[in-house]
């Protein structure tokens, strides 16, 4: 009152109050929304009781499917009643499910879901009401080593500062492969139980959606700008199915020559390949197009494949493992052959495993970000080879647990992460010395990998 008498004396207009900050729809939909289908330990799913309610009316959803747009968008009508924008405090959707002792409300039917302000799920309530949007909350990132173990029904999330597990994703049994989003929003993994892919928020660790496919999945790649995801049936006849990541429903089936073991999409975007082991055959899609571009036939099962880029960024070479075979092979891109193959040698002083193989003696591969180094594993030898690029010379060896699978690397290349299958465990590797630092407990028989960049 006194600001607006002195403003009078003096003829000035007073000054406006500051605008309320607006609520950011893509911020919602990214982060806000896979909130309400987050199973938190000992709680009902938000969805659950609000799906049709009074208040906070979500749109009913059916188990394992997705919001369509349409339906997000009256969630976010839904929600935008029960917020106050600037006022987090003031805002019923972070003050009820608050606990009183953190300054909620006296009671909610659907219990304390949260403790303390502190608690992630909240600040990132706290966030989009004070204004947030995907710009300003996807510059900071923080890398997460993504473990999926092939005999559990779980997923272990590594910090590789700490080379601690930091998260667990749970109810995905049987997973086989795992990419992430370019965002940073979600992860994505093939469900081999549930023959579905499985979309995950990147911050809850939440289910959000399984998409199904039209048969068991083995692996999965993404499309470098996030729309795509490919997952490999490893089913006869063998198809490539392409998942569009907004609807998280199953666009298209790409058939192929035999069933599909891994998927990749090649380093520039432009193709996606995949490796049939009883088809003994690669195959080569125009990513754009989704449609076969070439095939490359082989002399035996495809495992495994990396793929070295020339200095312009397109690829030049593929590294191929082989069923029953103890090295790599070396595709030519634009010749669209293989030119060579070596065998790895045996390690002086090294058991020699036999057992267990599933006709896949090698069954990982990783090259550094530089181009300098390819890193391959054996199972045979428990071991991680080093081969200097692109001249393909012997570096080293090192010892990385009983059967060894995938290899992933952090994103400045030095350390790698090598699924110990035998072990229950991940070893880290640091890449210039070719030194243990690490061996972190994950769990049952850990095979595929891979590093995510996640919003924190």
């Amino acid at each position: 009152m006194l600001e607006l008498l002195l403003a009078a004396l003096l003829g000035q207009q007073p000054a406006a109050p500051p605008a309320s900050p607006a609520l950011d729809y893509d911020f919602y939909k990214a982060r806000v929304e896979p909130l309400f289908l987050e199973k938190r330990e000992g709680h009902a799913r938000c969805v659950t009781c609000h799906a049709g309610s009074a208040t906070l009316r979500l749109q009913p959803l059916a188990e394992g499917e997705a919001w369509t747009d349409e339906q997000t968008r009256k969630n976010f009508d839904a929600v935008k009643a029960m917020v106050v924008p600037g006022s987090p405090g003031a805002s019923r959707l972070l003050r009820h499910p608050l606990a009183r002792a953190a300054g909620g409300d006296i009671f909610h039917g659907g219990g304390q879901h949260w403790t303390a302000k502190s608690d992630p799920d909240w600040k990132v309530l706290e966030a989009w009401v004070n204004g947030a949007t995907m710009a300003s909350h996807t510059t900071a990132r923080v890398t997460r080593i993504i473990q999926t173990n092939a005999a559990g029904d779980n997923i272990h999330v590594i910090d590789p500062a700490s080379n601690k597990v930091v998260g667990v994703i749970h109810d995905i049994e049987v997973p086989h492969g795992v990419t992430s989003a370019p965002d940073g929003t979600r992860l994505y993994f093939t469900n081999e139980h549930q023959r579905t892919v499985d979309a995950v928020d990147a911050q809850t660790f939440a289910v959000i959606a399984r998409v199904p496919l039209t048969g068991r999945p083995n692996n999965i790649a993404i499309s470098k700008d996030g729309k795509r995801v490919y997952a490999g049936i490893a089913q006869a006849p063998g198809a490539v199915d392409v998942i569009d990541t907004t609807t998280l429903t199953r666009a298209k089936s790409i058939a192929v020559k035999g069933s599909i073991h891994n998927v990749y999409v090649t380093p520039d975007g432009k193709h996606v390949v995949s490796g049939s082991i009883p088809g003994r055959m690669i195959t080569v899609i125009d990513q754009a197009t989704e449609e076969i571009a070439w095939e490359i036939p082989m002399s035996a099962g495809i495992r495994p494949m990396i793929f070295e880029a020339a200095a312009d960024g397109s690829t030049s070479r593929i590294f191929v493992q082989l069923s029953d075979y103890h090295g790599i092979a070396v595709v030519d891109w634009k010749a669209r052959k293989e030119v060579s193959r070596f065998e790895t040698p045996a390690i002086p002083g090294e058991t020699k495993h036999t057992e267990g193989l599933q006709a896949a003696p090698m069954h990982g591969f990783a090259i550094t970000p530089n181009g300098k180094l390819l890193l391959a594993t054996s199972k045979v030898y428990s071991t991680m080879y080093a081969y200097s690029l692109p001249d393909l010379k012997p570096v080293g060896t090192v010892n990385v647990g009983q059967h060894p699978e995938w290899v992933t690397l952090t994103p400045d290349g030095k350390i790698a992460y090598v699924a110990a299958a035998g072990d229950n465990s991940v070893t880290a590797v640091d890449t210039a010395t070719l030194k243990v630092v690490a061996r972190i407990p994950v769990g049952q028989v850990p095979k595929r990998n891979g590093t995510a960049l996640l919003l924190p």
